[in-house]
């Protein structure tokens, strides 16, 4: 009897040990199975962080490749010919050079004095009247403003292109003032003659200068009405121009086309 117990014994405690191994057998494959799958994603996780940035790099080297000079030219074609239809439409627009206080023309300088006298004598209404009426003939004007422009943007070589890519912020609008401002004036001053007959500024004026000049030991003013609102029409342009163009370079949402993003990107 004592040596069959013994044998239980000796068996029970032999079967626990083995599945004592079996056990520690299973957790072993399970630890290293654990070990292979965390690696495994560690591994991945680092390739995802390695294709990440070779595609950074990828882009990088990209956007970094330098312009060609089509590239820079048509870009700076397509800037001017955006400011140009910008400054435009705002100029022509009812009130364009009226309301605006960076273009508004004002009474002749020539004839200050007699503009002073003029509201000293209750005559302040015809003077404003006489304003308006300057710079509605300009507004007319503007509208014919944007082909003759265009002419000088399609004749800018690579030389004026890179000049004015590493110019001041209107550096293209000197550019298009210094090209255009000639043929602009020859080509605008009868636009104007015409607007000002069809707003009809001369009849706001000549009382003015009929009342003024009546006035004793004055001196007797009259002005050419056609070549002040002209060249005051012009420089009004121009100031919108500049506008636009600093917007151009400083403001990406002003950036309207794909060739205006990479020209003058920062």
């Amino acid at each position: 009897m004592k040596f069959y117990f013994l044998q239980i014994t000796i068996g029970s405690t032999f079967g626990m040990n083995i599945a004592l191994q079996e056990k520690i057998i299973t957790m072993k494959k399970i630890t290293f199975g654990a070990f292979i799958l965390i690696s495994f994603v560690s591994n991945a996780q680092f390739n995802l962080e390695s294709i990440k940035s070779k595609a950074k790099e990828v882009t990088d080297k990209t956007v970094k490749v330098p312009l060609t000079s089509d590239e820079i030219v048509n870009g700076l074609k397509e800037a001017l010919s955006v400011g140009v239809e910008k400054a435009g439409a705002k100029a022509s627009k009812v009130g364009g050079f009226n309301n605006s206080e960076l273009v508004r023309i004002p009474f002749p300088e020539e004839a200050k004095k007699m503009e002073e006298k003029l509201r000293l004598i209750g005559m302040g209404a015809q003077v404003d009247d006489f304003e308006t009426a300057l710079n509605r003939a300009a507004e007319k004007a503007a509208k014919e403003a944007a082909p003759i422009f265009i002419i000088a943007i399609k004749s800018m070589t690579l030389t004026d292109g890179l000049n004015i890519l590493k110019g001041e912020d209107d550096a293209a609008t000197k550019y298009l003032n210094k090209t255009t401002n000639d043929s602009l004036y020859k080509a605008f001053k009868p636009i104007v003659q015409n607007a000002i007959k069809a707003v009809k500024v001369t009849q706001y004026w000549n009382p003015l200068a009929t009342r003024y000049n009546k006035i004793p030991l004055t001196t007797k003013v009259n002005p050419d009405l056609e070549d002040y609102t002209t060249k005051k029409a012009i420089d009004g342009l121009f100031k919108l121009l500049a506008k636009e163009e600093k917007a151009i370079r400083e403001e990406p949402s002003a950036r309207i086309t794909d060739v205006l993003k990479k020209v003058f990107a920062e």
